[in-house]
């Protein structure tokens, strides 16, 4: 049987043999995780204060870097129960989030998922969150409040760019807000 040859006049195996992974640069893989809770005609969404830096204290999405050889899926849900005791939530794909800058840290690229529950898991800070909480999502006209006690923050206080993370998830779940 004749093998087929590449433009270099290679067969499949004699390429892969000649592939060279330092020529192309790999960035690390996160998930980051949008989980709004719906309670009558209001919602809420699970936000953890970061333990470490970068931006160590402020609020973000739960989420964290993939294993090798573990699927992104998976990594969205072993951190949302790492860092929130939540778990057991069916997650949607809300997007890559790829944009040169987005983690100070280097080229980090993220698989956002989110999940519209209707029930209250009781939640714990664990890994390296510091805290772990339900804010209330407080609409007034074009702005956006998130609301948890005394806590009251705005998209644009959230670490990494978990603004727009959180914009796309609201757009992709329908929420009226």
């Amino acid at each position: 049987m004749n093998q087929l040859l590449d433009n270099r006049g290679l067969t499949e195996q004699q390429a892969i043999e000649r592939y060279q992974t330092k020529n192309y640069p790999k960035p690390a893989l996160t998930a980051d995780i949008v989980i709004f809770r719906r309670e009558f005609d209001q919602y809420s969404l699970l936000l953890i204060r970061r333990g470490g830096h970068p931006f160590c204290g402020k609020w973000a999405l739960p989420g964290g870097f993939a294993n090798e050889n573990e699927p992104v899926e998976h990594t969205a849900a072993r951190e949302l129960t790492e860092e929130t005791g939540v778990d057991g939530i069916p997650l949607k794909l809300a997007g890559i989030f790829s944009n040169p800058g987005r983690d100070p840290r280097g080229w980090i690229v993220s698989a956002a998922f989110w999940a519209v529950v209707d029930f209250i898991q009781p939640i714990r800070a664990g890994d390296d969150a510091a805290d772990a909480r339900w804010f209330t999502l407080l609409p007034d006209q074009d702005t956006l409040t998130l609301v948890s006690g005394d806590i009251i923050l705005t998209p644009e206080d959230l670490a990494f760019d978990h603004q727009e993370i959180l914009n796309t998830a609201i757009r992709q779940a329908s929420l009226h807000l």
